[in-house]
């Protein structure tokens, strides 16, 4: 098991590596998407919370 973990997390790192350049072109931005999409869903279910009285 600990041998699959470790050749995985190295197939991992090796492709990530491999495909940064499509990384930067492709995904621009999408760090701030996902903040101001999760912080809307956590915004909305605060506001379903508070308004039921839970």
């Amino acid at each position: 098991m600990i041998f699959f973990i470790i050749a995985f997390l190295a197939l991992m790192i090796y492709s990530y590596r491999k495909d940064i350049k499509n990384h930067e072109r492709y995904y621009n931005g999408a760090g701030k998407k996902v903040l101001i999409y999760g912080g809307l869903i956590v915004i909305i279910f605060m506001a379903i919370r508070f308004f039921s009285g839970h």
